[in-house]
């Protein structure tokens, strides 16, 4: 009997994507969809956090950044939305997240949290950090303005990374958890923070996220 961890057995792959989304923009669509077509995810979840522990709490409410995320994902098949950080209290950590969806998902589905290598250089100060790559896969990825890791990072990282480093994409889809990779994509430098005070000033937003959340900012007033 073949066992997880057989190069020749594929198991089902889950990708799972972050963040206040305040707002989401195609900077974070442009960037899932890359990695659900090189690294051929099953599912791109998308998962807003309620209550981010290294951010400031945000402006917008929850509720308002998880509409707009349904409606910037709507009508692609391979993204879906999840609610778990919403329906906890507490800060939204990514500790809890993975148990959550282990829960849901079982031990034999490959997930893998998309995290910007910018973020990654302060991993080690997440909550219960060393609990997490027991529970997924770590995909980097370098954002437009941001500087090379390398050099940056603290000692326990580069270890960190030299012990769970892998350049095949494969092994995603072989083991459910462990490795750390890292994928270019296309570089569209846009932020949720010019995005927010572009609409303060009266500017547009056309084109650098979906026409649906535009409308539904003016609809419900945000970010005036």
């Amino acid at each position: 009997m073949k066992a997880i961890g057989d190069p020749t057995i594929q198991i089902p792959s889950i990708g799972i994507l972050g963040g206040t989304f305040n707002p989401i923009h195609f900077g974070h669509l442009r960037m899932a969809q890359e990695l659900a077509d090189t690294l051929n995810f099953d599912e791109v979840r998308f998962i807003p956090a309620a209550n981010p522990p290294h951010k400031n709490t945000p402006s917008i409410s929850a509720e308002h950044r998880a509409a707009m995320v349904r409606l910037g994902i709507a009508n692609n098949p391979v993204f879906t939305f999840d609610d778990c950080e919403l329906r906890r209290t507490g800060a939204s950590y990514t500790i809890d997240t993975l148990l959550s969806l282990r829960e849901e998902l079982g031990s034999q589905t490959s997930i893998t949290l998309f995290m910007g290598s910018d973020a990654f250089t302060k991993f080690d100060t997440w909550h219960r950090w060393q609990e997490i790559i027991p529970l997924c896969h770590i995909v980097l990825v370098q954002r437009p303005t941001a500087q090379t890791e390398a050099n940056k990072l603290p000692k326990l990282l580069e270890t960190f990374l030299h012990n769970h480093y892998s350049e095949n994409g494969d092994d995603l889809h072989t083991s459910p958890a462990g490795f750390v990779t890292m994928r270019p994509v296309t570089a569209l430098d846009i932020s949720s923070t010019a995005i927010r005070e572009a609409f303060k000033h009266g500017y547009s937003a056309r084109y650098l996220m979906p026409d649906s959340v535009i409308e539904y900012i003016h609809a419900h007033n945000l970010y005036k």
